[in-house]
Protein backbone atom coordinates (compact mmCIF):
# COMPACT_ATOMS: atom_id res chain seq x y z
CA UNK A 1 0.00 0.00 0.00
CA UNK A 2 1.37 3.43 -0.93
CA UNK A 3 1.75 5.88 1.94
CA UNK A 4 0.78 9.38 0.85
CA UNK A 5 0.37 12.50 2.93
CA UNK A 6 -3.12 14.02 2.82
CA UNK A 7 -1.75 16.80 0.61
CA UNK A 8 -0.12 14.35 -1.82
CA UNK A 9 -3.31 12.28 -1.92
CA UNK A 10 -5.44 15.34 -2.69
CA UNK A 11 -3.05 16.55 -5.37
CA UNK A 12 -3.00 13.13 -7.02
CA UNK A 13 -6.80 12.84 -6.95
CA UNK A 14 -7.13 16.30 -8.50
CA UNK A 15 -4.63 15.42 -11.23
CA UNK A 16 -6.41 12.17 -12.08
CA UNK A 17 -9.78 13.94 -12.20
CA UNK A 18 -8.39 16.78 -14.32
CA UNK A 19 -6.69 14.48 -16.84
CA UNK A 20 -9.92 12.50 -17.18
CA UNK A 21 -12.11 15.59 -17.47
CA UNK A 22 -9.87 17.08 -20.15
CA UNK A 23 -10.07 13.83 -22.11
CA UNK A 24 -6.35 13.16 -21.77
CA UNK A 25 -7.02 9.90 -19.92
CA UNK A 26 -9.76 7.34 -20.36
CA UNK A 27 -11.86 6.11 -17.45
CA UNK A 28 -9.89 2.87 -17.46
CA UNK A 29 -6.57 4.69 -17.30
CA UNK A 30 -7.85 6.86 -14.45
CA UNK A 31 -8.97 3.81 -12.49
CA UNK A 32 -5.64 2.11 -13.14
CA UNK A 33 -3.82 5.22 -11.85
CA UNK A 34 -6.01 5.24 -8.75
CA UNK A 35 -5.16 1.60 -8.11
CA UNK A 36 -1.42 1.89 -8.74
CA UNK A 37 -0.56 5.39 -7.59
CA UNK A 38 -2.94 5.65 -4.64
CA UNK A 39 -2.84 2.10 -3.31
CA UNK A 40 0.06 0.32 -5.01
CA UNK A 41 -2.06 -2.85 -5.07
CA UNK A 42 -2.00 -5.54 -7.73
CA UNK A 43 -5.16 -6.20 -9.75
CA UNK A 44 -6.12 -9.34 -7.83
CA UNK A 45 -5.98 -7.69 -4.41
CA UNK A 46 -7.67 -4.50 -5.58
CA UNK A 47 -10.43 -6.43 -7.38
CA UNK A 48 -11.15 -8.36 -4.18
CA UNK A 49 -11.37 -5.07 -2.24
CA UNK A 50 -13.86 -3.76 -4.83
CA UNK A 51 -15.82 -7.04 -4.81
CA UNK A 52 -15.35 -7.59 -8.54
CA UNK A 53 -13.45 -10.22 -10.48
CA UNK A 54 -9.87 -9.69 -11.57
CA UNK A 55 -11.03 -10.14 -15.15
CA UNK A 56 -13.66 -7.39 -14.75
CA UNK A 57 -11.02 -5.04 -13.35
CA UNK A 58 -8.60 -5.89 -16.16
CA UNK A 59 -11.28 -5.19 -18.78
CA UNK A 60 -12.25 -1.94 -17.08
CA UNK A 61 -8.65 -0.70 -16.86
CA UNK A 62 -8.01 -1.59 -20.50
CA UNK A 63 -11.26 0.13 -21.61
CA UNK A 64 -12.69 -3.14 -22.90
CA UNK A 65 -15.32 -3.67 -20.25
CA UNK A 66 -18.84 -2.36 -19.99
CA UNK A 67 -19.21 -1.82 -16.24
CA UNK A 68 -22.42 -0.83 -14.53
CA UNK A 69 -22.69 2.43 -12.64
CA UNK A 70 -22.80 0.45 -9.40
CA UNK A 71 -19.50 -1.25 -10.27
CA UNK A 72 -17.83 2.07 -11.05
CA UNK A 73 -19.17 3.68 -7.90
CA UNK A 74 -18.01 0.67 -5.88
CA UNK A 75 -14.47 1.31 -7.08
CA UNK A 76 -14.55 5.09 -6.88
CA UNK A 77 -16.16 5.10 -3.42
CA UNK A 78 -12.85 3.78 -2.03
CA UNK A 79 -11.31 7.10 -3.06
CA UNK A 80 -14.15 9.35 -1.89
CA UNK A 81 -15.50 9.82 -5.42
CA UNK A 82 -18.48 8.73 -7.49
CA UNK A 83 -19.66 8.95 -11.07
CA UNK A 84 -21.57 12.14 -11.82
CA UNK A 85 -22.79 14.07 -14.79
CA UNK A 86 -20.22 16.43 -16.13
CA UNK A 87 -19.64 18.67 -19.07
CA UNK A 88 -17.27 17.83 -21.89
CA UNK A 89 -16.99 21.50 -22.76
CA UNK A 90 -13.60 23.11 -22.33
CA UNK A 91 -15.12 26.19 -20.68
CA UNK A 92 -17.51 26.15 -17.72
CA UNK A 93 -21.18 26.73 -18.37
CA UNK A 94 -22.23 30.18 -17.18
CA UNK A 95 -25.91 30.66 -16.28
CA UNK A 96 -27.71 32.97 -18.71
CA UNK A 97 -28.60 35.61 -16.14
CA UNK A 98 -24.92 36.21 -15.29
CA UNK A 99 -23.66 36.30 -18.89
CA UNK A 100 -23.07 39.64 -20.51
CA UNK A 101 -23.68 39.86 -24.20
CA UNK A 102 -21.39 42.25 -25.95
CA UNK A 103 -21.82 43.53 -29.47
CA UNK A 104 -18.77 43.42 -31.65
CA UNK A 105 -17.71 46.78 -32.99
CA UNK A 106 -18.70 47.41 -36.55
CA UNK A 107 -21.45 44.80 -36.70
CA UNK A 108 -24.84 45.69 -38.02
CA UNK A 109 -28.16 44.48 -36.73
CA UNK A 110 -29.90 41.90 -38.89
CA UNK A 111 -31.59 43.63 -41.79
CA UNK A 112 -35.16 43.00 -42.86
CA UNK A 113 -35.82 41.19 -46.08
CA UNK A 114 -36.93 43.66 -48.73
CA UNK A 115 -40.06 42.84 -50.60
CA UNK A 116 -40.37 43.93 -54.23
CA UNK A 117 -43.61 45.29 -55.25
Amino acid sequence: MNILTPEERQKLLEDIQLQNTLGKETLGTSIRRLRLEMTGLDQETFAAMCKISTRALYQLESDKGNPTLNTLNGILRLFGMKMTLGSIRSAPIIPTETRTITKKRGTRPASKIRQNG
